[in-house]
């Protein structure tokens, strides 16, 4: 599903996503990923929503965004209660979503020209 008009010139916006897969300025990505508007996109070595823990969360807090979008996949999943309260202690927001719709809250809030980073499961 194409998303919208890449309208962020040098940045990284996610311009499609569907079934096991996101694309990040056109290039298709069939892991889950961290996205930042303006570095590269990294793998995000995690399993699945069951084996998170505050270890996979570390790198996205070691990069002191203002915001934190987690896609949790195709179905909306909260992570532990600890990871949340983690990041409220380190006064970075987490906004929890599926996947598709933190690919679209991304790109808005890539658009308006904020510190956010994006730990997508696919």
């Amino acid at each position: 599903m194409k998303l919208h008009l890449n309208t962020s010139q040098g940045q990284n916006t996610i311009t499609g996503h569907g079934d096991g897969t996101i694309a990040v300025n056109g290039k298709p990505i069939n892991h889950p990923a961290i996205v930042r508007p303006a570095a590269p996109v990294l793998p995000w070595l995690v399993a699945d929503m069951a084996a998170l823990s505050m270890a996979d969360f570390a790198p996205l807090m070691a990069l002191k965004p203002e915001l934190v979008v987690f896609g949790s996949g195709k179905v909306f999943h909260f992570p532990e209660v600890s990871i949340m309260a983690a990041f409220a202690a380190a006064k970075i927001g987490f906004e929890v979503m599926d996947t598709p719709a933190a690919c679209r809250t991304y790109n808005v809030l890539v658009s308006e020209g904020r510190n956010v980073v994006a730990a997508l499961l696919v």
